[in-house]
């Protein structure tokens, strides 16, 4: 059993963790160690040529150190660069959840995720940076998930290096769970499906994706929760996560989501994709927590729903 302490220094811009090693890891190098705990070489390497150190009973000792019983074992990361081209800017955020390793924002629409050449500013991660600034935290802008501009809901985000790392490696097993609400044009032939085709980028377009052949595989659950006279309400679940996924999905079994018309959907309703990111559930990586984060629809969703359900 291992007792893990956490803290992040917002002044010293360093975060740190720390151990009390047990017998289980007695004689144990703090190398292994550290790599069971998900310390990724890179991170070490960085913590040996760029600042920081690893501390035992408050000496500095190198990764060759054998740990024994009751052991003090303390890890300070190297402070990290903020990127000097990304515009820190005063835009509210709407956060869900937070604590010290990362935390969940209910993004709008129409705001891209990262600054793009058309839109360099206005973007999530020039509003994190702005936040980062207020609570004296220098980090990079580290972000786990993404949503395209006019798709709204819950974004993840690690507030330091470590927990990038740990939380992307998490999303390659599919660890992360997302689930999105939509609005889907028609009425589903099926309740519950399962699409289940590979998705590749269009070959005469550098943003469209299509269903094809060669493409990478891709997974989309859904579930119908309502049908108007108009469109389905129905509830996704990614087993995988390609570039505009459910869009694709969706409008290749005929029912393209509403307004949006770069896949065939309609805009006499809405004029955006009706896309979105309704609950993010992970364990925490490094308390293991439980978590389970939602968001409710957003108001012109809300709005179309309850017209059209009268």
């Amino acid at each position: 059993m291992i007792h893990l302490f956490r803290m992040v220094d917002k002044i010293m811009k360093q975060h740190e963790l720390s151990w009390k090693i047990t017998a289980q890891y007695k004689n144990q190098e703090i190398k292994a160690f550290l790599q069971e705990q998900g310390i990724s070489r890179r991170a070490l390497s960085a913590i040996k040529f760029t600042g920081g150190f690893i501390r035992v009973n408050g000496i500095e000792q190198n990764v060759r150190y054998r740990l024994q019983e009751y052991d003090d074992l303390e890890l300070l990361f190297p402070p990290e660069q903020e990127n000097e081209q990304l515009v820190k800017e005063p835009i509210p955020l709407m956060i869900m959840y937070e604590d010290e390793d990362l935390f969940i924002v209910n993004k709008p629409t129409g705001m891209n995720t990262i600054p793009s050449r058309q839109h360099p500013t206005g973007s999530l991660a020039n509003a994190i940076a702005y936040y980062y600034e207020q609570i004296k935290l220098a980090s990079t802008v580290h972000i786990v998930t993404r949503l395209d501009r006019d798709t709204s809901g819950l974004v993840l985000i690690a507030k330091h290096r470590h927990a990038h790392h740990l939380l992307s490696q998490m999303q390659k097993k599919g660890e992360i769970e997302r689930f999105y609400e939509a609005f889907a044009g028609g009425m589903m032939e099926k309740d519950i499906g399962r699409i289940d085709e590979p998705i590749g980028r269009k070959l005469d377009s550098i943003i469209e994706r299509e269903v094809r052949s060669d493409g990478q595989k891709a997974v989309t659950r859904y579930k119908v929760i309502q049908t108007t006279s108009s469109f389905s309400y129905v509830k996704l679940k990614l087993e995988t996560g390609r570039t505009h996924q459910i869009r694709v999905h969706l409008a290749y079994i005929g029912h393209p989501l509403l307004g949006d018309d770069l896949y065939g959907g309609k805009r006499t309703l809405i004029n955006r994709q009706a896309l979105h990111c309704q609950q993010i559930k992970l364990t925490h990586p490094i308390t293991q927590e439980n978590l389970s984060i939602q968001a409710e629809l957003p108001e012109d969703m809300q709005e179309l729903l309850n017209r059209e359900s009268l």
